[in-house]
């Protein structure tokens, strides 16, 4: 530890006076004595036995101050022969004490108590006899005679003074670490508990503050955008001593690695000049480079900082440093996802009804892919450290930033929702003038945000930030580089919200495999008991254990790029279970379609997966047919005629879904490999209103029969329309008229009478029936 002021603490202005930190040997606690008055008695009698001249006996410390006395009252003179004789104990280090005549003839004798071991030269008590006046001083009155006299007397008392001593100063020091473990307990959380604030640095402070006694602690670490400043309690110290003085502490932390004690510095509070005592510790991080200072500060009335104080500084300053590598992040300074969620829920929760405006940001750095692509990682993080300190500089006070991911921020700030819009701007204003700073000036950089309403009694406060992250990517999708506000009205906006609501939900039912696989009847509408097919559907159990089908999770797994996930389990899932009815499926019969979404086919290795499956499956591939939605087979023509020829090449059938809808697609029958077309539902649930839906599926089933590809009408839900939709030509029906969906394994264990469909039709009646 450095005890002394460091060259930047040297202004003509600020007189100073390093502390001398030596431990003095005192003699027992004053108070202790006093509350053993009669303790030493015995003594005094036994003196008295020796001395009957002897008309009174004290006990003084190292400094002179009376600890206990026979006589309640002891004159001037004779303090001061005792403090003379206190200086004499120094420069006669062999001597047992003195005599010293005082009022003209009232003799005392004074005896030194030195300690048995360490430094002599200072006595740890002394030990005053006085004798009534008269009393004979020459031979038989001399010192040395007095001493032989008391010797044995004295040694006993010095030995159950030191022994006191020793057993008082290991209980101060029992006391003391006592302390200093509740002290360190309460900043780990490991006594008081998480402070309601969630913020632990203000743990430490208060802690701190508490604990060492001081009037003001103050933290400083200016590359995290830190100031933070605790006052005592009891007797707290004006915290504009911290601005006086903080250039100093800052630049003595960078000098030194230690503690630095100043126990007098003079210093301007407010209008008045002080002195004060001044423990600075630096915060450093794990290589050992200072990064700002904690700084304790006590008033010249109160004790002076010692050595202990420091060691308790020292722990408090890695404590800190461990706290700021956790909860802020790197490369910005905000706080991390983690910190940010404790401080925003402690925020909201102490909120008053007077304190109700509240607003929360999502900020999305756009195109940072393309940045780091182009200009290189090095500038993507310096375009992430300026956006973050953009941020820093301009959240109002009261705010909570964090850096939540890779190139995304969320703010909480004390505004209402149209003042938040306004600052959003300028931030986002902010970010387009820092790309002449970054690069080669002609970099793009750019941020969209979204800012939702929040309410502050809802301590969750995941429902607002999902908002504004919805508003968020409305914005990049209506062209980035702008700010979005939620507004419940938004249609776009609540289908968002509710798939980031559905996306947790999802991820979870996938890793704890709560997915489940329905199977749904497809049947020949003619006459010639064609063979059965089913569709297989996806279902999920949701957190409340309740089954729900794919409207409820499936956009959100579309938005979020989940698709490819999901098509892999279910293709591996349904291979799985049609592998136990391998032997079944082997003869022309029942086929199973699947369905295969337009993120999967632009997948580069997914061709290459689902034919491998196919192939390791032993299943007919006959009995497999895989669905793609006409879309996704236009949205990427090339990827989606590569996936279906090395299906096609196996022996398995291609679907097209929901045909149409559109009229892209109609030019690519003849050069892609389809084996079934499936009519769109809503022009079938309008055969019996609509003529233009009539003529549509009649045209599609002739052009399907030209080019000899099967015909699927979905959303056959009535009987009328299951006989209307016949008689346009269409091969086959499926719906709820049909078949309502059922679990596959289900299907599997009557698979034998679905494989007996085309047999006398009294067999298909009865399966019919099993289906319903």
């Amino acid at each position: 530890m450095v005890v002394a002021g460091p060259p930047s603490l040297t202004p003509a202005d600020m007189q100073q006076e390093a502390t001398v930190l030596t431990e003095t040997l005192v003699s027992p606690a004053e108070s202790v004595l006093q509350a053993e008055w009669h303790s030493l008695e015995p003594y005094g009698q036994l003196l008295r036995v020796l001395l009957p001249r002897m008309s009174g006996f004290s006990v003084f410390n190292a400094r002179g101050d009376l600890c206990w006395s026979s006589d309640m009252t002891l004159d001037a003179e004779t303090r001061e022969a005792i403090d003379e004789s206190i200086r004499a104990a120094q420069l006669d280090v062999d001597s047992a004490g003195q005599l010293r005549i005082v009022n003209d003839e009232e003799p005392v004798y004074v005896f030194w108590l030195r300690p048995e071991s360490g430094d002599k030269s200072r006595p740890f008590a002394i030990v005053a006899i006085r004798c009534r006046p008269g009393f004979d001083t020459s031979e038989r009155g001399s010192f040395a005679f007095v001493n032989s006299l008391v010797r044995p007397a004295m040694e006993c008392l010095r030995r159950e003074l030191q022994a006191r001593d020793k057993i008082i100063n290991l209980h101060s020091s029992l006391l003391e670490q006592d302390h200093d473990l509740d002290m360190l307990l309460a900043v780990s959380g490991g006594k008081e508990g998480r402070d309601e604030s969630g913020d632990d640095l203000k743990v430490i402070l208060r802690s701190a503050c508490r604990h060492i006694e001081t009037g003001l602690v103050a933290l400083l670490v200016p590359e995290k955008g830190l100031v933070m400043v605790q006052q005592s309690e009891n007797d707290p110290l004006d915290s504009g001593l911290v601005a006086k003085a903080h250039r100093h502490l800052l630049s003595t932390a960078q000098l030194h690695r230690e503690a630095v004690i100043v126990n007098r510095l003079r210093l301007q509070s407010g209008d008045k000049s002080g002195v004060f005592r001044i423990l600075s510790c630096p915060v450093s991080r794990p290589d050992g480079r200072s990064i700002g200072v904690l700084a304790l500060f006590r008033a010249e009335s109160s004790p002076k900082f010692t050595m202990r104080h420091s060691r308790l500084a020292e722990l408090l300053a890695r404590r800190i440093s461990t706290v700021i590598a956790s909860a802020y992040d790197a490369l910005t300074g905000l706080l991390t996802r983690p910190a940010f969620e404790n401080r925003v829920r402690s925020v909201l929760s102490a909120t008053t009804s007077a304190q109700s405006w509240w607003s929360a940001l999502y900020v999305d750095v756009n195109r940072m892919h393309v940045i780091n692509d182009t200009y290189g990682m090095h500038i993507g993080d310096k375009v992430i450290t300026q956006i973050g300190e953009l941020i820093r500089r301009r959240v109002p006070p009261g705010s909570v930033a964090a850096r939540i991911s890779g190139d995304r921020f969320a703010v909480l700030i004390p505004a209402a929702l149209q003042d938040a819009a306004g600052f959003a701007e300028s931030l986002r204003q902010g970010a387009e003038e820092a790309s002449a700073s970054i690069g080669d000036g002609k970099m793009q950089v750019s941020v969209s945000i979204g800012v939702a309403s929040v309410e502050p009694r809802n301590q969750e406060f995941t429902h607002p930030f999902a908002a504004a992250e919805t508003a968020c990517k409305a914005a990049n999708d209506r062209g980035r580089n702008r700010v979005e506000v939620f507004q419940e009205a938004d249609e776009s906006l609540i289908r968002r919200f509710t798939d980031i609501n559905v996306m947790g939900d999802l991820r979870a039912a996938i890793a704890e495999d709560r997915m489940r696989l329905n199977a749904q009847l497809i049947i020949g509408l003619g006459q010639d008991r064609s063979p059965p097919h089913f569709e297989i559907l996806l279902r999920m159990i949701n957190g409340q254990g309740e089954t729900v089908g794919p409207d409820h999770f499936m956009s959100a797994a579309q938005r979020y790029q989940l698709m490819p996930e999901i098509d892999r389990w279910v293709i591996a899932k349904s291979l799985e279970m049609l592998k136990e009815q391998a032997a079944m499926l082997a003869a022309p019969g029942v086929v199973f379609t699947i369905n295969v979404s337009g993120q999967s086919i632009k997948d580069e290795s997914f061709a290459d997966y689902l034919a491998d499956q196919i192939s390791a499956s032993g299943i007919n591939p006959a009995a497999l047919c895989f669905e793609l939605t006409e879309s996704a087979a236009v949205g990427d023509l090339a990827r989606a005629e590569e996936m279906m020829r090395k299906v096609r090449k196996l022996g398995c059938g291609i679907a097209l879904d929901d045909f149409g809808t559109g009229l892209s697609s109609l030019a690519y029958l003849r050069s892609l490999p389809i084996t079934m077309l499936k009519i769109d539902g809503s022009f079938v649930r309008d055969v019996l209103l609509d003529p233009k839906a009539e003529s549509m599926i009649r045209a599609i089933s002739q052009l399907a029969r030209a080019m000899s590809l099967v015909t699927v009408a979905e959303f056959v839900e009535t009987e009328e329309i299951r006989t209307r939709i016949a008689s346009l030509g269409v091969d086959y029906g499926q719906g709820f008229a049909i078949g309502r969906p059922m679990p596959l394994a289900e299907v599997l264990e009557q698979l034998p009478l679905y494989a007996a469909a085309s047999n006398p039709t009294g067999v298909w009646r009865q399966e019919r029936a099993l289906a319903m």
